[in-house]
C-alpha cells in the first residue's frame, strides 16, 4: 500500500489471525498474505500442541499465546484487542488454515478505506455456484442458507452469507460494540454480527473463494447443529431486547 499523493496518514490494516493447530497450513496461508496492503500480522494461538507457536515465532508475526484453551470466541476477542491495542484503524480476520483467499485483503479493506461500510463480509455465497465447486458439503451449504435467511428477517439485511469467518471491522465499530460480552465459542461471530446491525454499523458483501481440503479446519455435524442452535437463540434474544422484553448488555454500547 502506498503513501496517499496528499501525504494524509494511511489507515493502520492489522490482520488477526486466531489459530489453533495450524502448523500445516500456516506458512502457505501467510505467504500469501499481500505485504505490501498490510501493516502487521498478528496470530492469536488458543493454546495449540503442535508446532503452530514455534513456526509462527520464525515468520514476521506478533505472536499472542494462550496458556489454556479459550475457544473460538474467546481467541477473537483477544485479537481484536491486541489490534486495537496496537493502533489499527482496519482489523482483517484470516483463518491461518487456508480456507479464505488472504489475496483478496485489499478487496475487504477498501470499502472501510473508503468510508463506504464499518463491516465487510468476505462471502463465499455471493457468487452462485463458487462455495459448492469449491468443495463446500451440500449439508453445510443449506444450513448456512437457512440461518442466513432467518438472521436476514432479524437484522433487516439482504446479506448472502452471514457465516463467513472472513471479515474485515472498522475500529470505530470494534471500540464500539461490546464484543467483550459475547461467547466464547463459534456462536461469536453471529452475536457480532447482530450487534454491528442493531447499532446501525454499515454491512457490505465481497465475493471471496474459498477452498476445502484435508488440513482445513471445520465444524462437524454435531458442532454445526450445536452453533445453528445458538445462532437462533442469539437472534431471539436480540429480538427480545429490541422489544424491551428481556434487555440484553449484549446489545448496548
Amino acid at each position: 500500500m502506498t503513501e496517499p499523493e496528499n501525504n494524509e496518514k494511511r489507515p493502520k490494516v492489522i490482520v488477526v489471525m486466531p489459530a489453533r493447530q495450524a502448523a500445516a497450513t500456516l506458512r502457505e496461508t501467510f505467504s500469501e498474505i499481500p505485504q505490501d496492503e498490510v501493516d502487521e500480522v498478528i496470530l492469536v494461538d488458543d493454546s495449540s500442541t503442535d508446532a503452530t507457536v514455534d513456526l509462527a515465532r520464525k515468520l514476521d508475526l506478533h505472536v499472542v499465546w494462550h496458556p489454556h484453551q479459550v475457544g473460538y470466541g474467546g481467541n477473537q476477542k483477544t485479537c481484536y484487542l491486541e489490534a486495537l491495542q496496537r493502533g489499527a484503524d482496519v482489523v482483517v480476520m484470516l483463518h491461518p488454515d487456508g480456507q479464505y483467499e488472504p489475496g483478496l485483503i485489499p478487496s475487504m479493506v477498501q470499502p472501510i478505506v473508503d468510508d463506504e461500510a464499518d463491516l465487510v463480509l468476505g462471502s463465499r455465497l455471493l457468487v452462485p455456484g463458487w462455495a459448492l465447486a469449491a468443495g463446500m458439503p451440500r449439508w453445510k451449504f443449506l444450513a448456512n442458507r437457512f440461518l442466513t435467511t432467518i438472521q436476514n428477517r432479524v437484522m433487516g439485511l439482504n446479506l448472502s452469507e452471514a457465516h463467513t469467518g472472513y471479515r474485515a471491522y472498522s475500529r470505530e465499530l470494534l471500540l464500539t460494540v461490546p464484543f467483550l460480552r459475547n461467547s466464547l465459542d463459534f456462536v461469536f461471530d453471529s452475536e457480532l454480527l447482530y450487534q454491528a446491525s442493531h447499532l446501525g454499523f454499515r454491512i457490505e458483501e465481497v465475493p471471496a473463494r474459498c477452498r476445502y481440503f484435508d488440513e482445513m479446519s471445520s465444524v462437524g455435524f454435531n458442532t454445526g447443529v450445536v452453533y445453528g442452535l445458538k445462532t437462533l437463540w442469539a437472534g431471539f434474544r436480540l429480538i427480545l431486547h429490541r422489544n424491551r422484553i428481556l434487555p440484553s448488555r449484549k446489545y448496548i454500547a
